[in-house]
């Protein structure tokens, strides 16, 4: 069983793919010196207005992109019934979810058998 990030930002932090209103994907970008200022608490007045979260990809031959600022990605809600984040920008309110990659281990050695150790 799985949980929640309690934030989306949290979610975000450990996403390898998005899915934004039914369209994947896997180049976004975070602002990382905004979340290096927001850590240390150096954030100005005006950090929510900056684009913390920025989304491209290829709807058929389409260029789709997406910019969410901090304040946009900070309200954002969870709905469970979809398992996705709601969250608005400019013009509309989309449909977000993270996911992750699954790692494993890539020999063919099942057992051990053949380690050196």
């Amino acid at each position: 069983m799985t949980t929640t990030p309690a934030t989306l930002l949290a979610a975000l932090e450990s996403a390898d793919m998005l899915e934004v209103d039914g369209l994947h994907a896997w180049q976004f970008n975070l602002d990382t010196e905004l979340l290096a200022q927001l850590s240390a608490g150096s954030a100005d007045a005006e950090s929510p207005q900056h684009a913390l979260l920025s989304i491209e990809c290829i709807d058929g031959r389409v260029a789709r992109r997406w910019q969410f600022s901090l304040a946009a990605v900070q309200a954002a809600r969870f709905d469970a019934a979809s398992d996705s984040w709601n969250l608005a920008d400019d013009q509309a309110t989309h449909q977000l979810k993270c996911f992750s990659a699954i790692c494993a281990d890539n020999s063919d050695d099942q057992d051990g058998a053949n380690d050196p150790t």
